[in-house]
């Protein structure tokens, strides 16, 4: 299955959104223009815009009004990523080189502020102040999620409900606000608008879960970063908590996963460890379970043809390899 066929429904408003992404970037400064395009030319899954414009189909086959937030979410996220690189000095994003990888540390914070701007003005345009405000609250929330993780680091204590509150705030937010957004200005009833919004939210926790099950057992050329990234950067995620707790090696672990140096001068050999333990297993499993309350909310809206792709879009997202 590939992402056109699930997205189908919305195919030519996707690529409108497309156009609109580029268009957006519309300063007269080359060096900040080549900045702000690249990562968009990098291309990526456009999942934000596409839950935006799936929930709005739900309620009318007319959503080009639609796209103006679809494109908004979307730079809020490409935003995040180029200040995610920022911090984790990463080199690679999409097999690219990163922003900061190209132009340095400082034109990146600059460039990542004025992609976030950019995107809260297209949302301003809606002159809802409801819109407005679940968009700025979500972009405050990704912050506190990048925070969240700063401050984790190489700490090999955290436990299961710190990992969820930070993947919530880091990733699953914004793909909720997607599909609560795409509901909200297109006249679904508040029920039908709450029953997106946690389908969006227990979707996104798979999403990231899955993301980072795929940081140890995924093909570099296909993750498009080093495998084992995470571990590099001691950021500790699902896998390395159940391993810290289960592992017969647990204790070797701890030292490692503690240590700066280790995490990267020995990742593979942590990695392996990892593997080993079944935590990879167990972070499959909480995976499907969150997928599974996603599909469950599906129960609650209109009996219409696009919600075949809410079920099969959270297929991908469980079994994706990418």
């Amino acid at each position: 299955m590939t992402g056109l066929d699930v997205f189908n429904p919305i195919s030519s408003e996707l690529s409108q959104v497309e156009i609109d992404l580029l268009a957006s970037i519309d300063t007269d400064l080359p060096i900040l223009a080549e900045a702000a395009t690249h990562l968009i030319k990098a291309g990526g899954k456009r999942l934000r815009p596409a839950f935006a414009l799936l929930s709005a189909k739900v309620f009318s086959d007319e959503v080009c009004h639609a796209i103006p937030l679809a494109v908004s979410l979307e730079l809020i996220h490409m935003a995040s990523l180029v200040h995610d690189d920022v911090i984790d000095n990463s080199e690679l994003r999409r097999g690219q080189p990163t922003v900061k990888s190209r132009w340095g540390n400082r034109l990146s914070v600059c460039t990542g502020n004025y992609v976030l701007a950019k995107s809260l003005s297209l949302t301003a345009d809606y002159l809802n102040r409801d819109v407005i405000e679940v968009v700025a609250d979500t972009s405050m929330s990704i912050c506190d999620g990048e925070i969240r993780q700063m401050r984790t680091c190489y700490d090999v204590t955290q436990g299961l409900k710190e990992y969820l509150r930070r993947i919530e705030r880091k990733t699953a937010l914004l793909i909720s606000v997607s599909c609560q957004l795409g509901a909200m200005i297109n006249g679904a009833s508040r029920e039908d608008v709450e029953a997106l919004k946690r389908y969006g939210y227990y979707l996104g926790m798979a999403f990231q879960i899955t993301d980072d099950i795929l940081d140890f057992v995924a093909e570099e050329d296909v993750l498009g970063k080093p495998v084992g990234s995470d571990i590099r950067q001691g950021v500790i995620t699902l896998p390395a908590i159940y391993a810290l707790r289960c592992s017969p090696h647990r204790v070797k672990l701890a030292a490692m996963l503690s240590s700066p140096e280790s995490c990267a001068s020995r990742a593979e050999e942590i990695v392996d460890l990892i593997i080993d333990s079944d935590g990879i297993d167990y972070a499959h499993y909480a995976s499907h379970r969150f997928a599974e309350r996603a599909l469950r909310q599906l129960d609650h809206l209109p009996e219409v043809p696009v919600i075949e792709s809410f079920y099969r879009i959270a297929d991908f997202i469980s079994g994706r390899e990418y």
